[in-house]
């Protein structure tokens, strides 16, 4: 049995500049939000997020992207006038040791502390359900997110299986 939408995760957080931006967890009917994103992101960015040139989203990915067990994944989207910055999710195992994240930010809205935002709310989201770490794979040559890793207190480690990625982990055991 699915979890019910968390609504305690809602709420209204101000970015550096002191822009309001609603925060929330996303929705089944949310799949033309993820459609917008992609298609206000640059290709660039895109194949940061997806490790490949993609031309926005498919449906069944933005499907399933959208339907999600709240016991064991979340995924947070962050607007401001009803215009998706950007979402952030991650997806844990079975036991809750650990959970894969991925965060993806409107390229217009980059470097206004977005990704930040999301981040800090999906750590917190993932510490309340039992989440052991976080952990992702980043290309190497994504600065601002491997940066941005850093700073939030992540580890970095060469993907044994790729030159071209790191892998990225923080335990979330102790706050």
């Amino acid at each position: 049995m699915t979890a019910p939408y968390p609504k305690e995760l809602e709420s209204t957080e101000r970015l550096p500049d002191g822009t309001l931006v609603s925060v929330r967890p996303i929705r089944p009917e949310d799949e033309p939000l993820l459609h917008d994103l992609a298609g206000h992101m640059a290709p660039e960015d895109l194949r940061m997020r997806f490790f490949a040139a993609v031309r926005g989203i498919p449906h069944t990915l933005a499907d399933r992207l959208t339907h999600i067990d709240y016991d064991r994944e979340m995924a947070l989207v962050a607007q401001h006038d009803r215009v998706t910055l950007g979402i952030a999710r991650f997806s844990a195992d079975p036991d809750r040791r650990s959970a894969e994240y991925a965060v993806a930010v409107r390229t217009d809205w980059h470097g206004r502390g977005v990704g930040y935002l999301l981040m800090n709310r999906l750590i917190d989201a993932a510490r309340k359900l039992g989440i052991g770490e976080l952990v992702g794979v980043v290309l190497r040559d994504n600065r601002p997110m491997l940066d941005m890793c850093r700073a939030l207190g992540f580890s970095l480690a060469p993907h044994p299986g790729d030159a071209a990625l790191l892998r990225v982990r923080k335990s979330l055991k102790d706050p």
